[in-house]
């Protein structure tokens, strides 16, 4: 993501779809909402707001249709849901939560995910809901990879993280990133801390990187700023580009990138941001 790739009025909208989700955000949390809640509902206003590759606006496949994923990690007590390739679920970030919630499992992926969710009842669109003018036309653009995520922690010191993507353009028929896979592209713990991930999805498998973040934390006795940004420096040396997205159980945010920007903003005691390059 380069800078002058957008034009200035393109610029803004991004800036001001950010800020409209982090407004929400501050305003769940300044009510009372538990971190969950908050994740869900955030990710939520970003998947359908066509501007991200998550939900409406995803990238598509070699097939040229979408195929999303999305995951989330509760840190109080460690628990997670995952959807992979689902079609026609409005919003995979809520059928994450319905696996974690309402399964004994973790993933469910394809057919059988979007089936299932269908079936408790969340909103079914078709697929070409998630299809924008904008994707069809940037088909075959070398930028091939965007995801949405959010991390937080409440009033009561819990932590939750949550991440929701359409993958990467053209990819090949079953590919998964890492954006479904706890561990990888997202994680939480309120010992340590929430994450969330974005870049390119195979390196940040390799290297478990969300969960990297909170080992280096736990076993290395790193802060959460220098957790995260060794975890990128070693991606980035196996040839992975990308960002992360983090608070810790302090409420200290760190969300560093080794890309020439990363869509991002934040709230937190340390002051409020809204950016989209270095």
């Amino acid at each position: 993501m380069m800078p002058g790739r957008y034009s200035q009025k393109e610029e803004n909208a991004y800036l001001e779809s950010l800020d409209r989700a982090l407004s929400k955000g501050e305003q769940l949390l300044e009510e009372g909402a538990a971190a969950m809640d908050v994740v869900e509902q955030v990710i939520m206003m970003l998947e359908n707001d066509s501007l991200f590759n998550a939900g409406r606006g995803a990238v598509l496949t070699a097939e040229g249709r979408c195929e999303l994923d999305a995951s989330v990690m509760n840190g109080q007590d460690k628990t997670g849901g995952a959807v992979s390739g689902v079609t026609e679920v409005k919003n995979p970030i809520k059928a994450a939560r319905l696996v974690m919630e309402e399964t004994p499992h973790v993933l469910l992926s394809a057919e059988a995910a979007n089936s299932w969710a269908l079936g408790m009842g969340l909103e079914r669109v078709p697929n070409s809901y998630f299809i924008t003018q904008k994707r069809q036309q940037r088909f075959d653009e070398v930028d091939k990879k965007g995801t949405v995520g959010c991390v937080v922690r409440d009033r009561n010191g819990n932590l939750a993280a949550g991440t929701s993507t359409g993958g990467m353009t053209g990819k090949a028929w079953g590919r998964i990133g890492d954006s479904p896979i706890i561990g990888a592209g997202t994680y939480a713990d309120n010992t340590s801390c929430a994450v969330s991930a974005t870049g390119h999805g195979e390196y940040f498998i390799k290297e478990s990187a969300a969960f990297q973040v909170h080992a280096r934390m736990i076993y290395g006795g790193e802060s959460l700023e220098e957790a995260t940004m060794a975890t990128l420096s070693v991606i980035e040396k196996l040839g992975g580009k990308g960002g992360l997205i983090a608070v810790d159980a302090q409420g200290n945010v760190s969300m560093p990138f080794t890309t020439a920007g990363m869509f991002r903003a934040s709230s937190s005691p340390n002051g409020r941001q809204v950016k989209i390059y270095k």
